[in-house]
């Protein structure tokens, strides 16, 4: 089991950036693959990016390579998101997702197949 809680969202202007994170219960942080999904009104949650246990393998949305960078530190439980440049379309409750496969494949940008979520947080980008 694990529990997963976001924060850093807010309301930012166009072309702005926040950093999101997500700070995980237990010791075992370190077996769980982490990924970001985001969910706007009326829409599907959608892959945004994940990362391996280790912390080497990333993989990202084609739309937000280049703008976002997800990492991790073990040590302190934690997965962060990195938003920078952010467009109106990025608007949307952000929500963290673990699972103790291995990022191998592509289930990872599956939300059906992550086991454990956060509760979300919200970033409202303005024009």
């Amino acid at each position: 089991q694990v529990q997963l809680v976001e924060s850093g969202g807010g309301l930012v202007q166009a072309g702005g950036s926040l950093r999101l994170s997500c700070a995980a219960s237990g010791r075992t942080f370190s077996s769980y693959t982490m990924g970001w999904f985001r969910q706007a009104p009326g829409k599907e949650r959608n892959f945004v990016a994940a990362i391996s246990k280790s912390g080497s393998i990333t993989d990202y949305a084609d739309s937000v390579k280049g703008r976002f960078t997800i990492s991790r530190d073990n040590a302190k439980n934690t997965v962060y998101l990195q938003v920078n440049s952010l467009k109106p379309e990025d608007t949307a409750v952000y929500y963290c997702a673990a699972d103790s496969k291995g990022m191998y494949g592509t289930w990872h940008a599956r939300s059906r197949d992550y086991n454990y979520w956060g509760q979300g947080t919200q970033v409202t980008v303005s024009s």
